[in-house]
């Protein structure tokens, strides 16, 4: 019986690291290289509602130049922090547009983050990637 007894701790011994490694990895926050997005060329999809859209922007520290189907916009960035901003229309042309944009980066690989956004104050998310061009 003492036998069993060992058994069965070395058992819930195992079981408990095994629990603990799992927790600790599914914990583990990916490495994002935010940095590396904050200037350049890219390009931009999103699917809102099963209809996907994309668009081409450039973008320096402080503005984004967004062009989506031939209309150009331009954005105020503010930098939160290296992974989060708002964007500000310049020119709104209507109460929406005159609406900013909080967007954080999730993720980074390569030349390629995904996002996810939403329109300050609004608890509802969307999501998309971005790509930079060399």
């Amino acid at each position: 019986m003492n036998y069993e007894i060992t058994k069965n701790n070395k058992q819930l011994k195992k079981y408990f690291y095994f629990l603990t490694t799992v927790t600790l990895v599914s914990c583990y926050n990916q490495e994002r290289s935010c940095k590396d997005f904050k200037t350049g060329k890219f390009t931009s999809e999103t699917t809102v509602e099963g209809k996907k859209f994309t668009s081409a922007f450039e973008r320096n520290d402080s503005i984004q130049i967004e062009n989506y189907n031939a209309v150009i916009d331009t954005f105020s960035i503010r930098w939160i922090n290296d992974c989060e901003y708002i964007l500000e229309n310049v020119k709104p042309k209507n109460r929406n547009e005159k609406k900013a944009v909080h967007v954080k980066i999730l993720n980074t690989k390569d030349l390629k983050y995904n996002f996810e956004y939403s329109f300050v104050g609004d608890a509802k998310k969307q999501f998309g990637s971005v790509t930079k061009q060399e």
